[in-house]
């Protein structure tokens, strides 16, 4: 779980857009980058390289 605070500050490092946090998967999910970066032991691990690139649907 993240602290809803934080998510209200916390931004994509490369978009600098909004961040949606993903409980089922403990990720902070970037739409408009694609990617979804890990929480662990509820530190957001906001580096590119960490990041999970998400599937497209079809």
């Amino acid at each position: 779980m993240i602290d809803r605070e934080l998510l209200d500050i916390l931004l994509c490092p490369l978009t600098l857009g909004p961040l949606r946090y993903d409980s089922e998967t403990d990720e902070l999910i970037s739409e408009k980058a694609g990617l979804a970066y890990p929480v662990r032991e509820g530190i957001p691990v906001m580096l590119p390289e960490e990041a999970r690139k998400l599937e497209a649907e079809a």
